[in-house]
């Protein structure tokens, strides 16, 4: 039986670097698309070492045809796609009003576009074969906008429509090929080292925090069982959903009283701070999954563990 072919956005670092060791394990062929080389090296590097077989592969999902370029490259080389993860993204920390035009087109260029010309790839595959499985990379913040990430958010609440749009497209067409997606938390990844921001502060995730690898877990599982609509990771993601459902201007005001502290740590921001939004910053450092909040980001999520849980058959 041939192994399951699936290629991966913003593979090179955080969740997708997660996402990518996570399928090695099970001797997947994994294209690892991103634009910075020492992490796609070493993102290789351990897929091969997990019992993986590793195409890593130089892209700018903002560019539609350099995408539609990697998932040719990714079938001739590996075979047919079977599992596209759309997850490459960027942003910026700051105010909508000190984020210039240029840095907002380009966070929905590649953050919701890069989502859209990875799946309009994917679907040119599987549409013909009947099958396969596009899951998109959310957010909590696809439901649920907070201060100082509205370039983000607003990307996110796009991909979220977008994917209903195409969801019911598919149906209606009578397609096997599936999408699903996966809202999550905060998460400890290197983007808040990286990430563009103007805050007098570092930027850190709003907690509670949790580890890439509870993301990777959800993402692998949303592949395998993609009838699932969306899956909503962490305790603090179903809280943020509901309450936006039953009190969303009361989660206004509790966010913009909270929201600019939460995303900051103590430490004063580095003076050099030139962000990942248009140069990658992984070109000739492995950065790997996690960030700098290992210490307090949490291993598993019990809401996952019950989404994925299975009772043994005797």
């Amino acid at each position: 039986m041939q192994a399951q072919v699936v290629v991966i956005t913003g593979a090179s670092a955080g969740v997708g670097r997660a996402v990518a060791r996570a399928f090695a394990a099970r001797g997947a062929r994994v294209a690892l698309l991103a634009r910075g080389n020492a992490g796609l090296e070493a993102a290789a590097a351990e897929v091969e070492e997990l019992g993986g077989t590793a195409l890593p592969i130089v892209v700018d999902v903002a560019d539609a045809a350099q995408v539609d370029a990697a998932a040719d490259r990714a079938e001739r080389t590996l075979g047919p796609i079977g599992v596209w993860v759309n997850n490459a993204f960027t942003g910026v920390f700051a105010p909508f009003d000190e984020i210039t035009p240029e840095e907002y087109r380009r966070v929905t260029e590649v953050t919701y576009l890069g989502t859209a010309h990875g799946t309009r790839a994917a679907l040119a595959r599987m549409k013909p074969r009947d099958s396969g499985v596009i899951v998109q990379v959310g957010s909590a913040l696809a439901y649920r906008g907070i201060p100082l990430q509205s370039a983000y958010c607003g990307a996110k609440h796009a991909i979220e429509g977008f994917t209903e749009s195409l969801r019911a497209e598919l149906l209606h067409d009578r397609s096997a090929v599936k999408v699903t997606m996966v809202q999550l938390p905060a998460l400890n990844t290197p983007q808040f080292d990286w990430v563009r921001s103007r805050l007098p502060r570092r930027p850190q995730p709003v907690p509670p925090i949790y580890q890439p690898e509870v993301a990777a877990r959800a993402v692998v599982h949303a592949a395998d069982n993609p009838r699932r609509r969306e899956r909503w990771v962490g305790g603090s993601t179903i809280a943020t959903l509901l309450a936006e459902k039953v009190v969303p201007g009361l989660l206004d005001r509790y966010l913009g009283r909270t929201g600019y502290r939460s995303q900051q740590t103590g430490d004063r921001r580095p003076e050099v701070d030139p962000g990942n939004l248009w140069e990658p910053c992984d070109d000739d450092r492995d950065h790997g999954a996690h960030g700098a909040f290992d210490d307090s980001a949490k291993p598993r999520s019990l809401l996952l563990t019950l989404q994925t849980w299975r009772p043994a058959r005797s």
